[in-house]
């Protein structure tokens, strides 16, 4: 499972195409249909699941009938949430019929699950999960907004403050702290139980940069640019560069010697690349420049 989305998606052009004249309501007066567990669609997407969401967790399954699995886990999400008695609420997004919602939410696997609270996604998950697993995250979920949903329907959803998952925040704490390995575990701790958790999993790497980066010697660079095949100073002085801002310069260097390294010497320098490149955004033009350098360098 993956968790935490919180800020990542933009609803607002479902909210608009929601408000949209030709469309038609989701029931009297526009209001969410009634029920824990219920059908959503373009045209009931902000009072079914942005003003809704004030109130309770919304949790937003998105599936397709042209996959069984994604039925059963909706089948498997309406059984929980008919027992939690409205602590939260499930809509149904048929994907078929719905492609704006599932590009609002990013979807790339169904089924797709995510927890959406003051109108923002909070947490979610890809693939097929047993009745135990998902029993794990919803309460993770209600953990995290508990107390902290009190909007009427109908308030403005974007201005409600989303509410923060808390194994984030211990980590965060942690690494407040100074507390490297700590954070790592928090971190670890989350992937243990979510392995696909995209945030978990980049906030983990960027810990184990900062911990690493406690122990370049101040003559880094210097020490590198005396001896350019040396691959440990090559390595302290990429990760210099990169704390003081410069990644074109560290991702350079690391390119620079893998054109002259062989054997484990050149697939450590490669590995040590791949990992600082997973600490930016993929589309940043400089990474993706510095991926094309890497390719033609290997081969």
């Amino acid at each position: 499972m993956a968790a935490a989305m919180s800020g990542a998606v933009d609803l607002s052009g479902l909210k608009e195409r929601a408000q949209a004249p030709q469309q038609p309501q989701a029931g009297p007066g526009g209001e969410a249909p009634a029920g824990v567990v219920f059908q959503v669609t373009e045209a009931n997407f902000e009072s079914a699941v942005l003003q809704r969401s004030t109130e309770v967790p919304v949790v937003v399954a998105l599936v397709s009938g042209r996959s069984p699995q994604s039925l059963e886990l909706a089948d498997s999400l309406a059984r929980l949430a008919e027992g939690d008695a409205g602590q939260w609420v499930l809509g149904v997004v048929e994907v078929d019929s719905s492609m704006r919602i599932a590009q609002a939410f990013g979807v790339q696997a169904i089924p797709t699950v995510v927890a959406v609270a003051a109108g923002q996604p909070l947490a979610d998950f890809q693939g097929p999960q047993a009745e135990p697993q998902l029993r794990q995250w919803i309460d993770a979920v209600l953990r995290a907004v508990e107390g902290k949903l009190s909007g009427a329907q109908g308030d403005e959803p974007a201005e409600e403050e989303a509410p923060e998952d808390p194994r984030f925040t211990a980590a965060e704490d942690a690494l407040d702290q100074g507390d490297f390995a700590g954070a790592e575990a928090a971190y670890q701790a989350i992937l243990d139980v979510e392995p696909d958790n995209a945030e978990a999993k980049a906030a983990q790497r960027q810990v184990r940069f900062m911990a690493r980066a406690q122990n370049v010697p101040a003559d880094a660079i210097a020490t590198a640019d005396a001896d350019r095949k040396n691959v440990e100073a090559a390595l302290f002085a990429a990760d210099a560069e990169l704390l003081g801002q410069q990644p074109e310069a560290a991702f350079g260097r690391l390119i620079d010697l893998v054109r002259v390294t062989a054997g484990d010497d050149r697939t450590l320098v490669r590995t040590r690349l791949l990992e600082l490149f997973e600490l930016f955004d993929p589309a940043e033009p400089f990474v993706v420049a510095a991926r094309r350098k890497l390719a033609a360098a290997l081969y």
